[in-house]
């Protein structure tokens, strides 16, 4: 059988999972053909990789991407550029014919979602979106648990995250703490956790309220910590011997080679201060969304936290799940796995309607996004794909209600108003997701008073169960 052939554009530092995956892990079925970036010298480190892996493999400069499809003639582009260029080479790709496998955020406003689905709706050709929060384990099992009915149908979500000082910080001392580079943490980050909802839920989002603010990562904080002699970046910073934020590009061996070695080609400093003047974005938002099921949301994200993870309770027809998870703190592109489970600070919880509480055996994950990224590769490079229940494979709709919610919120936090998500992009369909219990379901009842628990009984039950957790 003949190799599935790749085109990769863009090389920072979330791109080599993908190079890896076709070039190394699945080398037997994929081969990696071409390679486009706008920066020759981390074009070149790639290209050198690539070629000790004997892949062929030719390299191009972002303006011959069209000429890297002509020439290398790739069955699919692999889209790992900056978040905001996204939606060019997702349409120009598919206008030459090829499928495309793109980074998440899809984009990062309603006009270039609009643009990459009426493309998508014109060429036939396959989007797919690489949420592989749904391949980790845990949160694939949340997903069964909710398929199965034990809580019914969910009425209202509970969901926070927590970045912390280490992986919270990156985000502004790079481009993505600027809104027109990443449409904000709202859209860069937030679009794995509203697509993790709609895959839940297996439902889409209606409408969006938001509030917002950035009064952590701000010059005023940076005053009250003492840092007042500082400099636009890490590197040579006079602040940098008590400054915890402070980031030794020159001493990880990874990140110089990438970024600090190659700034001569395009300027970029991967060490800029997160207490900026240039940053636009917000360290800390709340959202409250409306689902086409019924649902209601609220959601939260701060960026400061002293711990990495996250919380989501759902509040069901016949009881309550609630699970948390702790995650690995790693710099992007440090050679660190990123996003990995910490199983003491994982558990999922089921609170059943008159009865006792459980706690439920979590399934293990390994290796990156809390063991997803493994999966997740497997099932959009191969052609061969396994039996899936939950539907986890994501495409252009998901990836459109994704980043919706957070392109609204947006509009929402600058406006103050309700954003109704079929305002902002038109025919996007409805994505295929796994059958949930029906809304009409009876529920059954204890038989008799002596079948069902006392209130004081199950009380102590829940708080037994949270002191073991």
């Amino acid at each position: 059988m003949a190799k599935r052939r790749f085109a990769q554009v863009g090389v920072g530092g979330r791109s080599w999972m993908y190079s890896t995956a076709i070039a190394d892990t699945y080398a037997d079925a994929c081969e990696l053909v071409g390679i486009c970036d706008n920066n020759p010298g981390r074009l070149q480190l790639r290209l050198d990789w690539a070629k000790s892996k004997d892949q062929d493999v030719v390299g191009y400069s972002d303006d011959q991407f069209e000429q890297m499809i002509a020439e290398r003639k790739p069955d699919v582009v692999v889209v790992t550029t900056k978040d905001c260029y996204h939606d060019k080479y997702i349409i120009r790709a598919m206008e030459l014919g090829c499928d495309v496998v793109t980074e998440k955020p899809m984009t990062t406003d309603e006009k270039k979602c609009q643009a990459i689905i009426d493309t998508q709706r014109r060429t036939g050709k396959q989007c797919l979106v690489t949420f592989n929060y749904r391949y980790s384990p845990p949160r694939t099992q949340v997903k069964d648990i909710l398929m199965s009915g034990a809580i019914g149908d969910v009425l209202s979500v509970d969901f926070h995250w927590m970045l912390d000082t280490s992986h919270g910080a990156d985000y502004f001392r790079r481009w993505h703490g600027e809104k027109e580079n990443s449409g904000g943490l709202m859209v860069h980050k937030s679009t794995h956790h509203f697509d993790l909802v709609n895959w839940w839920l297996s439902s889409i989002p209606e409408a969006v309220y938001a509030s917002g603010h950035r009064k952590f990562y701000t010059p005023h904080q940076a005053d009250r910590y003492g840092l007042t002699n500082r400099a636009d970046r890490c590197l040579n910073c006079p602040e940098s011997a008590k400054c915890p934020f402070f980031l030794d590009l020159a001493g990880n061996e990874r990140l110089k080679e990438m970024y600090l070695d190659n700034e001569e080609y395009d300027g970029y400093h991967r060490d800029q201060c997160v207490f900026g003047e240039r940053l636009n974005i917000e360290d800390s938002m709340n959202v409250v969304v409306d689902y086409a099921s019924g649902a209601k949301m609220a959601y939260s994200l701060n960026a400061f936290m002293p711990w990495e993870g996250y919380m989501v309770m759902f509040n069901g027809t016949k009881g309550r799940l609630e699970h948390y998870m702790r995650e690995s703190v790693y710099i992007s592109g440090d050679g660190s796995v990123p996003g990995e489970m910490l199983a003491e600070g994982t558990t999922i919880t089921v609170f059943p309607h008159f009865a006792a509480p459980y706690s439920v055996e979590v399934w293990e994950g390994k290796g990156g996004h809390g063991g997803g990224d493994i999966l997740l590769l497997e099932d959009v490079l191969l052609t061969e794909k396994r039996e899936d229940k939950y539907k986890r494979a994501a495409d252009h709709r998901s990836g459109a209600y994704s980043i919706l919610t957070g392109v609204a919120a947006n509009k929402s936090m600058a406006t103050g108003n309700r954003i109704e998500i079929d305002s902002l992009v038109q025919n996007i369909g409805i994505p295929e997701y796994a059958p949930m219990p029906s809304p009409d379901e009876p529920i059954a009842l204890p038989e008799s008073r002596g079948q069902r628990m006392r209130h004081s009984q199950v009380t102590q039950m829940q708080k037994d169960a949270k002191d073991k957790a």
